[in-house]
């Protein structure tokens, strides 16, 4: 405090922080460049230089040796000269991210020139975004900021689709820094309105004003007397096609949301006003609005149906009523709402795969708070906000206005965070809300990264919200190559145990193979054993002489008695390698299959006398 004048200790501690509890980079960070920088030796420095003379020395007080920290004569010799501080900045752009290095002296129009180079956006068309000091000018020294050595902004172009046909038509630009007065009649409450707004205001942003005045939602609203070529809700006011200075304008409510209650006369003007857009109105107080109406907090007839019913049963039922009344509140334009279970939500954000893991944003409303209106219409319903959600997030909600609907998230909480995060939900009162809590799924419990509370601004929702993005993405880094190496692995082990697999089958049949073979083995010597003897040629009795050819080509050729069983011819068959089970015996011509005979039937009997020429076929 005695080196740089900050009396205030949370501003002191966050510098603190900001350099790692080096005090001494702290104070070079804040102290003006010309008074040098100040060295942490600079005790030991001056104590080695000798007085100037002796009077002197005696007249002056000794000074501590052990302070580090005194005022410094910018006329003394023993000042350093102080360096250039660079300052490091990452700036984001959609899906861009480009490092910068500046020295402290630099303004922030020089910030703009080189981004104007790195990614192809006129420096005009650019609002600079993340400033924890609010919206600065071209001109501002980066010094004047007290920044920390490391920044994170982002750019938005607001109007940069708005004007690409700008070379088309040479007058829109100067249109855009025109003013125009929009009278607009409500024809149910017979009132107009005279409101300003400048030609870079796009007609979305004029319809979400008028619903603030007149409580009719966006969607609800029916227009008369914009011109036909105001195609597009997204374009300006420069660009529709108005006429300039004025232009008389009528809206009315379409229809009702079937359960919703029509507002009565006397809230049919109610209306609420940010600060961001305070200068568009003339005046507020000349459509007799009073400080409790500007904030939502009129008498107990105007309040709207509450967020999400008492006592639902099941939360995805809460949930569809609670973004369809988010909705017909504050517009379409919203962070997109998971329908289910809050358990339901943590799967989806926290364990698929380590690539398409999100972080959780569980937006807690109350709308008791004054901040409610404020933070949905102006931060939640953001282009950028909502953009950057969706594509990082998985957003949940819920209504805590009611306590049935506050001890029921609190068990939730209990159940899938633990007590302690219950117990910070606890901690805030009505008027801090809402909240907006950013939840990182880990491997042994989940972890919450951020309380954002309800008095905030878009820059520092989205510094918040990407600072959460940094802090998750390292962690997923590490998820992903640790899931990589754990798949590598599995994929080893499954290709081991797979020819293991196939190694113990080949064995296995190769195991029967020989045992079948050894049984075939036994069996035909057994079967050939058991043949009758081949009778001899002049026997005398009569013989049947049979020719046998086999699947090879090869000729079986034996004798038998004509009065010899046809088992037998079987049993002589199997003998030499073909079982009856699996071979079949056919005769030449005419073909018959001679396996279907009766095994007891005689060789004269099936006709295979004196003589016959059979072939051997396997069975299908």
């Amino acid at each position: 405090m005695a080196c740089t004048g900050i009396d205030n200790i949370a501003e002191a501690i966050t510098l603190l922080e900001l350099n790692n509890w080096d005090l001494v980079a702290a104070i070079n960070g804040v102290i003006p460049q010309e008074n040098g920088i100040l060295q942490s030796n600079f005790s030991s420095e001056a104590s080695a230089v000798p007085p100037a003379s002796s009077s002197s020395s005696s007249s002056s007080p000794p000074s501590s040796s052990t302070s580090a920290f005194c005022p410094i004569n910018p006329t003394s010799r023993h000042i350093v000269e102080r360096q250039p501080r660079m300052l490091n900045f990452r700036v984001e752009y959609r899906q861009r991210s480009v490092e910068l290095v500046l020295e402290e002296g630099s303004t922030v129009g020089e910030i703009k020139q080189i981004l104007e180079t790195e990614l192809g956006v006129p420096a005009s068309k650019m609002q600079l975004k993340g400033w924890k000091s609010g919206d600065v000018s071209d001109s501002t020294l980066l010094r004047s900021l007290h920044l920390p050595k490391n920044n994170s902004l982002y750019v938005l172009t607001p109007d940069i689709a708005a004007t690409a046909s700008t070379s088309k038509n040479s007058g829109l630009q100067e249109s855009l820094n025109q003013n125009f007065m929009l009278i607009i009649s409500h024809r149910e409450a017979q009132r107009d309105y005279n409101l300003n707004f400048p030609g870079s205001r796009t007609i979305q942003e004029v319809k979400r004003n008028i619903s603030d005045l007149t409580n009719i939602p966006v969607r609800h609203q029916q227009w008369e007397g914009w011109p036909a070529s105001a195609s597009d809700d997204s374009m300006t006011l420069a660009a529709s096609g108005i006429s300039h200075p004025c232009h008389s304008l009528s809206v009315c409510r379409r229809s009702a949301p079937a359960n919703a209650q029509e507002p009565t006369e006397e809230c049919a003007d109610v209306h609420m006003i940010s600060d961001s857009e305070g200068d568009d109105f003339e005046d507020a107080s000349e459509f007799g609005v009073d400080d409790s109406e500007m904030f939502g907090m009129g008498t107990s007839s105007c309040r709207k149906s509450p967020m999400m019913p008492e006592n639902s049963e099941n939360e995805a039922d809460a949930l569809l009523h609670f973004t369809a009344e988010f909705s017909s509140r504050y517009g379409e334009t919203h962070p997109m709402f998971f329908i289910g279970s809050l358990e339901a939500a943590s799967q989806e954000a926290f364990y698929g795969k380590a690539r398409d893991r999100k972080l959780l944003a569980i937006y807690l409303h109350n709308d008791d708070s004054v901040l409610s209106n404020v933070f949905c219409s102006q931060m939640m319903c953001a282009d950028s906000i909502v953009s950057y959600l969706s594509q990082n997030f998985i957003t949940w909600a819920w209504d805590v206005t009611k306590e049935t609907n506050k001890a029921r998230l609190l068990t939730m909480c209990t159940r899938h965070f633990g007590s302690a995060v219950t117990q910070t939900i606890r901690t805030y009162k009505t008027d801090q809300f809402p909240l907006l809590l950013i939840v990182m799924g880990k491997r042994t419990s989940n972890e919450v990264l951020n309380v954002i509370q309800g008095n905030t601004t878009v820059d520092e929702l989205m510094m918040r919200l990407m600072g959460a993005m940094e802090i998750f993405t390292a962690q997923q880094q590490e998820d992903i190559k640790d899931e990589d190496e754990r798949e590598a692995r599995e994929m080893v082990k499954r290709e081991q145990d797979e020819a293991y697999r196939l190694s113990l089958e080949a064995d296995r049949k190769k195991v029967l193979k020989k045992k079948r073979k050894k049984n075939l083995t036994a069996i035909r010597l057994s079967l050939e054993q058991a043949l009758p003897p081949e009778p001899a040629e002049e026997s005398g009795e009569q013989i049947s002489k049979l020719r046998i050819r086999t699947p090879s080509g090869e000729f079986l050729e034996r004798r038998f008695l004509g009065s010899c069983k046809l088992q037998v011819l079987f049993d002589f068959v199997a003998s030499k390698g073909y079982p009856f089970e699996e071979f079949k015996l056919l005769t030449t011509f005419p073909r018959r299959n001679v396996s279907f005979l009766d095994p007891g039937s005689t060789l004269l009997e099936a006709k295979l006398f004196p003589q016959e020429t059979l072939f051997l076929e396997a069975k299908e």
